[in-house]
C-alpha cells in the first residue's frame, strides 16, 4: 500500500498549508501561549493533536464500513468531499481577517497551565464534528483500493495528517507565547492561502 512518491509529497504540502490556516485549533492554542507563555500553547497544540487521531479512528472505521457495504461508496464519498472542499474554499477566500479582541482579550478563551491547555485542547478537538468531516473530505482522494484496505490508508494518512498539524499547531502556541499580538494580526494572511489550496483539491476530486 505504499503512495507514489509526487502524491505524498503533494498530499505531505497540501496538509501543511490547511494546518498553517488559523483556525479554532490554531487560534486557542495561539491564546494558550499568550495567557500561559510558549509551554502552555506547546501543550494546546499536543492536546489538540491527540483528539484529531480520535477524528482519524472514526473516519477509517466508518470509511471500512461504507466500502464493504458498497464499492461504490468511496467514489460518492470523493464527490460529496470535493463539495465540502469547494465551500470551504469560497469560505477562506470570503472570510474576514483575523483580529485580536478589544480591551486586550483574546478571540478565542486560552489556558494558562500546561495540563488545563493539554486537555481542554483534546476535549474541544473531539468534541467539535468538524475535523472528521473535513477528513472524510480530504483523506480518501489519496487512498486506492487497489494498495491495500482503504481504512488502513486512511489510518497512516491520518497520521501523517496529525503529525504534521501537531507539529504546526504546538509551533504557533509557542511562537505565540514568545512573539505575543504580533502572531495573531499575521495569521489571517494564510486565510487566501489556504483557500486556493482548497479549489485546487476540490477540482482534483471532481477530476480525477
Amino acid at each position: 500500500m505504499l503512495i507514489p512518491w509526487p502524491e505524498l509529497v503533494t498530499f505531505l504540502a497540501a496538509g501543511m498549508v490547511m494546518n498553517l490556516t488559523p483556525g479554532p485549533d490554531v487560534m486557542f492554542a495561539t491564546a494558550s501561549g499568550l495567557s500561559g507563555g510558549p509551554r502552555a500553547g506547546i501543550a494546546a497544540g499536543l492536546g489538540v493533536g491527540l483528539g484529531g487521531l480520535w477524528h482519524v479512528g472514526l473516519a477509517a472505521a466508518g470509511l471500512s464500513a461504507l466500502v464493504a457495504a458498497s464499492p461504490g461508496a468511496l467514489q460518492a464519498i470523493r464527490w460529496a468531499g470535493a463539495a465540502y472542499l469547494a465551500w470551504l474554499a469560497w469560505k477562506g477566500w470570503t472570510a474576514a481577517p483575523v483580529a485580536p479582541a478589544a480591551q486586550g482579550q483574546d478571540p478565542i478563551q486560552g489556558q494558562r497551565g500546561m495540563l488545563r491547555a493539554f486537555g481542554k485542547g483534546a476535549l474541544t478537538n473531539v468534541l467539535n464534528p468538524k475535523p472528521v468531516l473535513f477528513i472524510l473530505a480530504f483523506l480518501p482522494q489519496f487512498t486506492d483500493p487497489a494498495r491495500g484496505p482503504v481504512a488502513v490508508q486512511i489510518l497512516a494518512l491520518g497520521a501523517l495528517f496529525t503529525l504534521t498539524g501537531t507539529l504546526i499547531t504546538a509551533g504557533y502556541g509557542a511562537l505565540a507565547g514568545l512573539a505575543h499580538r504580533a502572531v495573531a494580526r499575521r495569521m489571517a494572511r494564510l486565510g487566501k492561502v489556504s483557500a486556493v489550496i482548497y479549489a485546487a483539491l476540490a477540482a482534483r476530486l471532481a477530476l480525477d
